[in-house]
């Protein structure tokens, strides 16, 4: 079995929400792909989360993980703030890297991944999964041909009320030191990358945060005011504060305009002179498996993945922008 035949083989750290709503099974259903091996902290958790996985090897430590000779990659889903020394030591034993998004705590860490990463000849790709939708390359393919004119306002809506106690899992999303930030940092981020992927690179960041429900450590709303080098503007408002639950996109050029009532849902109304155009463009229904598939063809043919940890660092330039 040659090297372009033989399945990829991850190590899996972290069992959260996102593991196993999504990425263990886009690991292991994605094809030429499996997981050998999983960590957790607790020793008995780790048994029994490799067990419903099917995972004969399972790792209290994630250095054990790392430094395992048989696995080729690893996929990195804890909070923030272990990103950057996860990533880096995973280089250093000479495992591929995908790590889940928000890519680090900050620029600094990002570029001391992206060094590891570069010194030990390892890929490394951030889990900006949003950018293989089809609907949002539909709308990249729509701008790229002229239909909608010279964009000039594009609009990102994410609400979704979120607030827990301090012994919940998931508490960390409010803790500034582990999560980096609130709403903005945490699925903000998904609409930075997605607008950057439409309209290119971004020229001048404007922020503002404030806790309009939520008493803690990180925002509960932010509005992000980005302006990109080809002068279009584009706004993009967060909240945990909000009970309506809501993920939308609008495009809005000289001549025409897109929008998309639901991301996930993938459907769009193209709104032209003539009158308007649904269109509907399905996502897969583990929308992590383009990302899994696209690395590993990255690795197999030492190409980037679609999504580097160069794309990574300038969203996080963006978040540090805003938080300032």
């Amino acid at each position: 079995m040659n090297e372009k035949t033989k399945p990829f083989r991850w190590g899996l750290i972290g069992a959260g929400d996102i593991v196993r709503k999504r990425v263990a099974s886009a690991l292991q259903d994605t094809p030429g792909s499996e997981i050998i091996a999983v960590s957790r902290k607790q020793e008995e958790q780790a048994v029994a989360f490799a067990e419903s996985l099917g995972v004969s090897k399972s790792y209290s430590r994630w250095e054990d993980l790392v430094s395992d000779p048989e696995i080729d990659g690893v996929y990195i889903a804890t909070p923030v703030f272990m990103h950057a020394p996860m990533a880096i030591r995973a280089a250093e034993c000479g495992k591929h890297v995908l790590c889940e998004k928000p890519m680090a705590l900050s620029v600094a860490e990002c570029d001391a991944m992206i060094e590891a990463c570069r010194n030990h000849n390892v890929k490394l790709g951030i889990a900006y999964y949003r950018h293989f939708y089809p609907v949002v390359k539909r709308i990249r393919e729509i701008i790229s041909s002229g239909r909608l004119g010279n964009v000039v306002y594009a609009h990102c809506t994410a609400f979704e009320s979120f607030d827990v106690p301090p012994d919940h899992p998931r508490h960390w999303f409010l803790e500034k030191d582990k999560a980096g930030g609130g709403p903005m940092f945490d699925f903000g981020c998904h609409r930075i990358e997605m607008l950057m992927y439409i309209l290119g690179d971004i020229a001048e960041v404007k922020g503002m945060m404030t806790s309009v429900k939520l008493i803690r450590e990180v925002e509960d709303t932010a509005v992000a005011l980005l302006r990109f080098a080809n002068n279009a503007l584009a706004t993009i408002t967060v909240s945990h504060s909000i009970s309506t639950r809501q993920d939308l996109l609008e495009i809005f050029g000289t001549n025409a305009s897109a929008e998309v009532l639901s991301l996930n849902e993938g459907k769009m109304v193209l709104k032209l002179p003539g009158g308007e155009v649904p269109e509907t463009h399905l996502s897969f229904h583990n929308p992590h498996r383009p990302l899994v598939a696209d690395f590993i063809e990255a690795v197999r043919e030492n190409r980037e993945p679609a999504i580097p940890g160069e794309t990574g660092r300038k969203v996080n330039e963006v978040l540090e922008a805003l938080y300032r």
